[in-house]
């Protein structure tokens, strides 16, 4: 029996270290991070200041919501909406349409797919430096284009103009964010049934009641779930912005995210825990309330 005991004692202690990593590792990496953060947007902690770090309450709050000409907090958050809701939508459309492209094989289609899928295989710094380059004021390939096609007379500085800067990166982020939509839709379009539309031609369906009939609802889970996904990621994607603009000009192009590197590269890590914590608690709410609204459950996926 003591054997016996010794040899479970062995196998338990086993089991033990071999899972301690997968739960050392989420803890110093993600969890003590996550809650040192959340602590900080409490704090008055700036690094230029570091002898006066203080709990402050909600003041660092408070500063994000005051309003002031100085306080671009409000126009950052507009900013954010456009960046999500124009990208998405643009985004799902192309992506969809590309998907049904892709539903059935046809000559060339493997060196389509490669096509459609090269954006998701790059980083987005490289994808944000690539497309600030396309929309270089005097040299870039943009304003070359639409001046040779007559649509322009003189050169037009995308990224250097408020009123064109922020338009500029959502265009190179539905570009960069299609081939998701592309992957998840075709996948699960190779799920439905052929029988299903062979029925509806019996029946006499033309291609609409074909597609509101029968595909939507077939592939409505796996809708729902990446439309989250990419809500989540786009919202959490500062990289095309930051490296195509940095914000900039005065501003005009910041979303939650990148307005969050900005307060972090100006050691004001207060703020920028304070901003964090926010994005956090809006991620959440908005999570909840699609859920709620499309009455999406496990039992779809």
């Amino acid at each position: 029996m003591k054997q016996k005991s010794r040899l479970q004692l062995k196998r338990a202690c086993f089991i033990f270290l071999m899972v301690l990593p997968a739960i050392i590792i989420p803890i110093i990496f993600t969890y003590y991070p996550m809650i040192r953060g959340s602590m900080m947007a409490f704090q008055s902690y700036n690094l230029m200041n570091i002898k006066n770090i203080k709990w402050v309450g909600f003041d660092n709050f408070k500063k994000l919501f005051q309003h002031s000409a100085s306080n671009t907090f409000y126009s950052t958050m507009w900013n954010t909406v456009k960046w999500v809701g124009i990208s998405l939508l643009f985004q799902l459309a192309a992506g969809f349409a590309m998907a049904l492209l892709l539903k059935k094989k046809f000559k060339g289609s493997g060196v389509y797919q490669g096509l459609i899928f090269f954006p998701w295989a790059v980083s987005g710094f490289i994808i944000g430096i690539m497309w600030r380059w396309m929309f270089n004021g005097t040299s870039g390939v943009i304003n070359d284009m639409l001046i040779k096609l007559h649509l322009i007379r003189l050169p037009v500085g995308w990224l250097a103009d408020k009123s064109t800067a922020l338009y500029s990166c959502i265009i190179a982020n539905i570009w960069y964010g299609i081939p998701f939509f592309t992957i998840m839709i075709t996948a699960a379009l190779r799920g439905v049934p052929e029988e299903l539309y062979e029925a509806a031609d019996v029946d006499g369906a033309n291609p609409f009641q074909k597609f509101s009939g029968i595909t939507v609802p077939c592939i409505r889970s796996v809708l729902l779930l990446t439309v989250l996904l990419r809500v989540i990621w786009i919202f959490n994607f500062p990289d095309l912005i930051y490296s195509m603009t940095q914000g900039g000009p005065a501003g005009s192009s910041n979303i939650i995210t990148s307005y969050m590197m900005q307060l972090v590269q100006s050691l004001d890590y207060g703020m920028a825990s304070a901003v964090g914590v926010l994005c956090i608690l809006f991620l959440v709410i908005f999570a909840s309330f699609y859920l709620t609204l499309t009455k999406y459950t496990d039992k779809e996926a």
